[in-house]
């Protein structure tokens, strides 16, 4: 089992991913963007971070750049899950240290496989 912090502005996906995580038996925590993710993670000390990439206040990029001057998130995997696919933004991924970039929506058996091999 895993602790997984799972951060999604949209309310849909955050229960998708925290409905599809809970049944193969990890702990979630959810965020709703940037900010309140820095939040649990220093509180909650996740495993592995799943973030979305657009989100008001403080998106997935920002946050993992932020994430990685914590002591709790320094060496974390971080997975970015989004719909965009630019490269400038791929580029900014591997700029921040993300661990990896999944496209929306989401095969759960991928997420759980990813899980499974970073957490």
């Amino acid at each position: 089992m895993s602790r997984v912090l799972a951060v999604d502005d949209t309310r849909a996906l955050r229960a998708m991913l925290a409905d599809c995580l809970t049944r193969a038996g990890h702990e979630v925590i959810l965020a709703a963007d940037g900010i309140e993710a820095l939040d649990q993670l220093r509180r909650h000390k996740p495993d592995i971070v799943i973030t979305d990439l657009n989100m008001p206040r403080m998106n997935g990029l920002d946050f993992i750049e932020a994430a990685r001057q914590e002591p709790e998130g320094q060496s974390l995997p971080m997975l970015l899950l989004t719909t965009e696919t630019a490269q400038a933004l791929k580029d900014r991924a591997r700029a921040v240290r993300a661990t990896g970039w999944i496209t929306k929506p989401f095969d759960p058996k991928q997420i759980l496989s990813l899980v499974d091999q970073l957490a």
